[in-house]
């Protein structure tokens, strides 16, 4: 159980992480100009450059290996409703990391999520 535990946190952690770097990184880069190949060739450019991005790709990546390991271990049925804790991480990070602004809706949202997981976990 507890390396069931160890991959979920790998697997939440790292997705998460992987998609707060990202989305810091992408919005360091900015946007293309145009939907022009030239101008999307530049925005990848910048995009390639940013030392977040490279951060949050190998997150993402560690986190889908966790999602495997899992799936080789536990049902589907558990696997997918406890990955979707990433939603909880995910908005703290968005406050805390990103400094965005959270509704009452998405909060609410939250926790909604959380006492979904909390049933598929109790079976």
């Amino acid at each position: 159980m507890m390396r069931v535990i160890l991959a979920l946190a790998v697997l939440i952690l790292g997705s998460t992480g992987g998609e707060i770097a990202i989305t810091y990184g992408m919005k360091a880069t900015g946007e293309p100009a145009r939907l022009r190949p030239r101008a999307l060739l530049q925005f990848l450019g910048r995009a390639l450059r940013n030392g977040w991005f490279w951060v949050g790709v190998p997150l993402m990546a560690v986190s889908f290996y966790a999602l495997l390991v899992l799936l080789s271990w536990e049902p589907i049925s558990l696997v997918i409703p406890a990955s979707a804790l990433s939603y909880v991480v995910g908005t703290l990070g968005a406050k805390y990391v990103l400094r965005e602004q959270i509704s009452a809706a998405r909060w609410a949202g939250v926790l909604l999520v959380c006492a979904g997981v909390a049933l598929v976990a109790a079976g």
